[in-house]
């Protein structure tokens, strides 16, 4: 089994690329969906948000209230930290237990972390990527996909965007760089063409 670390900041097009992969027979694990496995109604990892934020981050079925702790952890540098000294271990612990299933299912499998902050968690779990993907595009670049296609706020995007790694943060992570600054099909044939370098085989 090859465990693939794929990454890029908001509004990359990551996502593209790891559906793209999925086509190609790659089993996907992503991390976004055990982050909110992390912080579900009765998880411990909910608990611990809710003791350093406060009940109201917590909506009134006692699940997490999203935009009441982004609206948080994206004005306050230590409040985000503080976020993901909590979620970021538990993501990892069940990173892991994904990996051991697909391992289990096919030795040969190659597995994608679709992880958006490989870069912002490398202290909270070690960096044993058989390769890392950066999906690539300029933070001004993302900023503007933000606005246009997700109706966010000019100021909004701008934070998020700021919140995470710079892009040479990410990008001084890579193996393999997916250039995702032009068209959709752009970023597929390049998605592809980095496939094809790690799998070593064309469909």
């Amino acid at each position: 089994m090859r465990i693939i670390g794929l990454t890029g900041g908001i509004a990359a097009g990551k996502s593209t690329v790891s559906r793209r992969w999925a086509e190609h027979g790659a089993v996907v694990v992503d991390a976004d969906q055990l982050a909110r496995q992390a912080v579900a109604p009765g998880s411990p990892g909910l608990a611990r948000v809710a003791e350093r934020f406060g009940a109201g981050v917590l909506t009134a079925d006692g699940s997490l209230d999203r935009p009441a702790l982004g609206s948080i952890v994206f004005a306050d540098p230590q409040a985000r930290k503080d976020l993901e000294g909590i979620t970021h271990p538990e993501v990892w612990r069940l990173a892991q237990q994904a990996f051991d299933a697909a391992e289990a299912a096919g030795p040969d499998a190659v597995v994608v972390y679709d992880v958006p902050l490989l870069a912002e968690a490398r202290g909270s779990r070690p960096l044993a990527f058989d390769a890392v993907v950066v999906v690539d595009a300029p933070a001004a670049q993302r900023v503007e996909r933000l606005v246009a296609h997700r109706g966010m706020p000019r100021d909004e995007a701008e934070r998020r965007v700021a919140a995470q790694a710079s892009d040479a943060e990410r990008l001084a992570l890579a193996d393999h760089v997916v250039d995702a600054t032009g068209t959709l099909d752009d970023t597929v044939r390049s998605a592809d063409e980095v496939w094809w370098r790690i799998a070593g085989v064309r469909d």
